[in-house]
């Protein structure tokens, strides 16, 4: 794959056109993710103790549902977030991925995976903090994180 940039200076936004002879799934998957960058929001307005927070999205490790709010994990904090999980999942960039009824995890984030015969865990980079992930949804984070190490 060729890689060309052409800087104009008449050109207000920045266009992006691929050219391609067949649609294949490399030239799929780099359309998806420039159309993932221009859609998703960078930070998130999170809020503890009657202060508002601006996260950057890569600095959290999870979200989870802790009865009727959600909160976001980083490595050491945790703040509230005025969305629902199912709305989190619209909103949020393919590096977040659903693993359990309860929880969303940044796949960025992801250190290490414990299996047991009954769940696996999850570890992140240089916290104690960790993730359950249930059996539904096991293969489809297993391949997420395979996809994620192709790229």
């Amino acid at each position: 794959m060729k890689v060309k940039i052409d800087l104009d200076a008449e050109v207000n936004e920045p266009i992006v056109t691929i050219h391609a002879k067949d649609l294949t799934p490399e030239v799929e998957r780099v359309y998806r993710q420039l159309q993932e960058v221009s859609q998703r929001p960078e930070q998130l307005e999170c809020y503890k103790d009657d202060v508002s927070y601006y996260l950057n999205l890569n600095d959290i490790l999870f979200f989870e549902t802790e009865g009727r709010q959600v909160i976001a994990h980083t490595q050491r904090d945790s703040f509230s977030v005025n969305y629902k999980l199912y709305e989190l999942e619209n909103l949020l960039s393919s590096q977040f991925t659903r693993v359990s009824k309860s929880t969303i995890l940044n796949l960025k984030q992801v250190y290490a995976l414990t299996r047991s015969l009954s769940n696996c865990q999850v570890h992140f980079h240089d916290t104690y903090k960790t993730v359950y992930v249930s059996r539904h949804y096991y293969h489809s984070l297993s391949d997420r994180l395979n996809e994620r190490r192709s790229l």
